[in-house]
């Protein structure tokens, strides 16, 4: 079980308990905008979602983690490490986010996003830590350079042309970026 703690963030496993938290996430097709996940459309959707994260969880030992905010409780959103194998051609350890839209604007993304690539790199001992970001996904590409990682060749995913991001354990210990 993951437990990371921020100053206004806590990251833990999602639970069953996080289905409204996930259904209004999901269901905000602003939130979705640059994703290419279709909206949710009922809760059982959320459920299904918690379910296939906490079965990342048991085959990977990582995946999405809740983000709650430390004073209230909250759900916020998710953000964390996931092993994936779809948007490129190789393997690699994803660092992702996504935030309930009341939530945007705060610099919680940024502040999960980057306790999450130091857990990452520093106890989980990966070799690198990469993202994808839309092109005109401005706020995502500002947080993933914001939290370090190296921006790296465009590719196009699904028809969209996406930037890369990489940061190799070495360069993150060393603060060669």
């Amino acid at each position: 079980m993951i437990h990371l703690s921020t100053p206004r963030l806590q990251l833990r496993d999602l639970e069953e308990r996080d289905v409204e938290g996930i259904f209004a996430l999901d269901s905000d097709p602003e939130v979705l905008r640059y994703i290419g996940t279709p909206v949710m459309t009922d809760r059982s959707e959320a459920a299904q979602v918690i379910a296939r994260v906490r079965r990342q969880y048991l085959e990977n030992g990582i995946g999405r983690w809740a983000v709650e905010e430390r004073a209230t409780g909250a759900f916020v959103g998710w953000c964390g490490l996931k092993w994936e194998q779809k948007v490129r051609s190789f393997p690699y350890y994803d660092i992702g986010y996504r935030l309930i839209r009341a939530y945007w604007g705060r610099g919680y993304a940024t502040e999960a996003a980057s306790a999450c690539l130091r857990h990452g790199l520093e106890v989980l001992n990966y070799p690198e830590i990469c993202a994808a970001a839309e092109v005109e996904h401005h706020a995502s590409n500002r947080i993933l350079q914001k939290i370090g990682l190296q921006k790296g060749d465009p590719f196009v995913f699904d028809g969209k042309e996406c930037n890369w991001y990489s940061l190799r354990k070495e360069e993150f210990l060393t603060g060669n970026r």
